[in-house]
């Protein structure tokens, strides 16, 4: 389908223009939702900020366009699916092991 945008008013072009904004923001959406699908809550992932080196997390919870990763740090990073990849159990070194807590028997 064709649309000759030069026979459009000031009106009918604002309305154009507010459908197709419309439209990408609702296919990204729907792209980063299928990406989301790749990934469960509770896996091991990885990501490359911008600046920092690579980060383990585990995926904590899902969000329209991001999933929420909690680092090995304790610190919480929205991600975009995409940006990141599946880390195999116990391939990521650690360089603590994980607090043990002695729980009291009664």
């Amino acid at each position: 389908m064709r649309i000759d945008i030069d026979q459009l008013n000031e009106t009918e072009l604002v309305d154009l223009n507010h459908r197709v904004v419309a439209r990408l923001k609702f296919m990204r959406e729907m792209r980063a939702h299928a990406q989301m699908l790749d990934f469960r809550i509770g896996q091991r992932v990885a990501f490359q900020p911008d600046g920092y080196p690579e980060l383990v997390g585990v995926i904590a919870k899902y969000n329209r366009k991001t999933v929420t990763v909690i680092v090995e740090s304790g610190q919480q990073w929205n991600v975009w699916p995409g940006h990141l990849r599946a880390v195999e159990p116990g391939a990521a070194a650690q360089a603590e092991p994980a607090p043990v807590l002695q729980l009291r028997s009664e």
